[in-house]
Order: C-alpha cells, then sequence, then structure tokens
C-alpha cells in the first residue's frame, strides 16, 4: 500500500499522511478531510502538476491539497520542496548517498529497525536538531558516501518491510550495506538467500588451525558460531573453547582431551568415538547428542554457580564415563547401555527414564539421584558409597 504526505496549498507545514488505496476522488476527500479543506477539489505534486490518477503518485510523495485556486509553490527551500533548509526540521529529508538523491521521511529511517545507523543518525535530540550532526552539501541534503545502488534496496525495505532485488542487483553488495546500517533482518535474509544459491564449497573437516584462526578473529564480545561445520577427527585438545555454538557439528573422532568446553552447545552435535578425556563441560548443553563410544574419563560438569549440563535424550552407549564429575547432570532418557561410569559422582543427576542396561556403576554416589523409571537391567551398583532408596528408582 502506497502512503503520500498532503499539505495545504502553498504551505509546508501540519502535513498529514495518508494512505493512498482508493480511487483519485476519495484520496482528495480524505486529504481534504485531514486538512479541514470540506471543498478540496485538486491535488497538486511538488512541481505544480494536477494528479488525476493514484497510479501517478509515488510512495511517500509530497501532495498539495487545493479547494480550486491555481498551485501555490511552498517556499523555496522548504521541506517540502526538492531539497531541506540545513537549519529546519521535518520529517521529509533528502539525502545524498554517493551523489544520488533520495527524498524520504525521517519516520522511515527511524521507526523500523531502531537499532540500526540510520536510526541513530536521523533520530532527534531534546532541542529538535539530529543527534549526529550530519554533514550536507549546498542544497541541504544529508550526505552518506556509500553506494546509492546497494542502498535503494534497503530505502525501499525500510519503507514497507520487504526486500526486493533488481535482477541486475548483486545481493552481496546490498548485504554489505545492510551490515554497515546494522539493518539485521535484511542481514539475515541476505545470507540465508545467498547460501541456497551458490553451490556447496569444500566440505572436507577443518584443522586446529581453522578453528584458532576463527578464535582469533572473534571479538571476546562475540559469538562463535559453528553450527554444522565438519571437525572430524581435529585435535581440539587443550583449547578454551567455552561458550562456542556447535550445534548439528560434525566432531566425530575428534581429540578434545583437556579442552574448557564450557557453556558450549552441542545440540544433535556428532561427538562418537571423540576422545575428551579430562575435558571441562560445565553448565553444557548435549540435548540429543551423538557421544556413542566416546572416552570422556575424569571430565568436569560441575559448575560452582549452579548451572547444570543438559544431554537429555543423548546417545551415550558404549561411552567411558569413569570418575567423571557429573553432580546435577540432566540424562533424562539418555541412552547410556554397556557405558562404563565407575566411580562417577552422580549426585542430584536426574536419570530418569535412561537405559542403564548393562550399565558400570560400581564405586558411583548415587545420593538424591533420580532413578525413577530407569532401565537397570544388568546394572553393576558394586561398592555403592550410598545404597539406593527405593523412592529413587519406583515411579
Amino acid at each position: 500500500m502506497k502512503r503520500a504526505v498532503v499539505f495545504r496549498n502553498g504551505c509546508d507545514t501540519d502535513g498529514k499522511l495518508i494512505a493512498i488505496d482508493q480511487d483519485i476522488g476519495d484520496v482528495v476527500k480524505t486529504a481534504g478531510e485531514k486538512l479541514g479543506l470540506p471543498s478540496a477539489s485538486i491535488l497538486f505534486t511538488s512541481l505544480g502538476a494536477s494528479v488525476d490518477s493514484t497510479a501517478l503518485i509515488r510512495d511517500d510523495e509530497a501532495l498539495y491539497v487545493s479547494c480550486g485556486e491555481p498551485f501555490k509553490a511552498p517556499e523555496k527551500g522548504s521541506a517540502n520542496g526538492a531539497f531541506m533548509s540545513p537549519n529546519k526540521q521535518t520529517d521529509w529529508l533528502v539525502l545524498n548517498v554517493g551523489g544520488k538523491l533520495f527524498s524520504t521521511t525521517r519516520s522511515t529511517l527511524v521507526g523500523k529497525e531502531t537499532d540500526s545507523m540510520l536510526a541513530r543518525m536521523f533520530s532527534c535530540n531534546r532541542e529538535g536538531s539530529d543527534r549526529w550532526n550530519n554533514s550536507m552539501d549546498e542544497s541541504g541534503a544529508f550526505l552518506i558516501d556509500r553506494s546509492p545502488r546497494y542502498f535503494e534496496p534497503i530505502l525501499n525495505y525500510l519503507r514497507h518491510g520487504e526486500l526486493i532485488l533488481d535482477p541486475d542487483v548483486n545481493p552481496r553488495g546490498v548485504l554489505e550495506e545492510a551490515r554497515f546500517f546494522g539493518i539485521q533482518p535484511v542481514v539475515d535474509i541476505l545470507e540465508l538467500r545467498i547460501q541456497k544459491e551458490e553451490p556447496p564449497g569444500d566440505l572436507s573437516p577443518l584443522t586446529r588451525r581453522d578453528l584458532v584462526l576463527r578464535l582469533i578473529a572473534t571479538s571476546t564480545e562475540g559469538e562463535l558460531r559453528c553450527q554444522g561445520v565438519n571437525f572430524s577427527g581435529a585435535d581440539l585438545s587443550k583449547l578454551d573453547l567455552r561458550n562456542i555454538n556447535f550445534k548439528y557439528a560434525v566432531l566425530a573422532g575428534a581429540n578434545l582431551k583437556g579442552a574448557n568446553l564450557s557453556q558450549c552447545n552441542f545440540e544433535r552435535a556428532d561427538l562418537s568415538r571423540s576422545q575428551l578425556d579430562g575435558a571441562q563441560l560445565l553448565a553444557v548443553k548435549m540435548l540429543c547428542v551423538n557421544l556413542e563410544m566416546a572416552s570422556m574419563q575424569g571430565c568436569n560438569f560441575e559448575d560452582p554457580a549452579g548451572n547444570r549440563a543438559n544431554m537429555e535424550g543423548a546417545n551415550m552407549k558404549q561411552v567411558n564415563l569413569e570418575g567423571s564429575h557429573m553432580a546435577g547432570v540432566n540424562l533424562r532418557v539418555a541412552t547410556l547401555k554397556n557405558s562404563n561410569l565407575q566411580n562417577c559422582d552422580l549426585r542430584g543427576a536426574v536419570l530418569a527414564g535412561a537405559d542403564l542396561e548393562n550399565c558400570d556403576l560400581s564405586g558411583c554416589d548415587l545420593q538424591e539421584a533420580n532413578l525413577r523409571g530407569a532401565n537397570l537391567k544388568g546394572a553393576a551398583f558394586e561398592l555403592m558409597l550410598n545404597p539406593l532408596h527405593m523412592s529413587q528408582t519406583v515411579r
């Protein structure tokens, strides 16, 4: 739906925003009602041309309402003419982007993406002036040193909320502009579109060096995302990998011995046959992770802050967890069939509904652990530090 700003004929103040969704007669009537002109009969453009069809009205155009009198041009240099006076605040603006002029409204730049650079540039302070004191050219247009070719789709997105690219516009160019101006929805749309359109690149596993380079290039305040990345067989031992998002990543057979993996997200990742002996796994997220036949001896899951590791639904068949500190870990409905949990600290752990068939739980501390509904067929409980209470196993 198009919209326009209407003013009294010859006037450049007290404009009203109207929708252009009717025939021209109804638009004139609506404009007159908005401006208190019941006898309104003609619409003029800023150049004085009369408008006889809504098809001729551009989106966000300034129009002037007449009650039959000839067109009266607004004061030269006013906000509703071709350019804006440097000292006059108005909702209408002219931008000089790389030498090309764009007319738009302050509400378009500020209203939709309030955290963007454009919103910060053109928001007003209490005195009514621009916060950034933006530079202007000799005609009063705001100067922006960027590509007009790639800026135009972004401006149109801010106008109507839809990203439309002409066939001859490179989406990568628009993506860079969107990143520069901080228009995150456009960034997300274009990243997904480019990913779908481009052929898959080299799918060979990344190495330790590749991950270290990513770590170096990532800000300490930023999030390193490795979703779906292939690290199978990589030597990532003794690295500080805290807070990394490994969701759906492939780390089959990877060496993660002694690595700090605290607060990492391994949801549905493949860690089968991986080596995690001595790893720090505080508050780790491992929902539905595949850890089949992994070695996890002496791992530490206990977070002093009280945040619990979540391994609900994990596939942990034949995993060696001997001597691991797992107090409070959530292993609800996890599969630990034939796993070695000797001497593990499982105080307060949630093992409800877990498959512990043929597990070796000798020497474990299961104080206050929840084993209700767990499959304990063939499980070994020799040399237990605390005897199991019936309430821990019966629903």
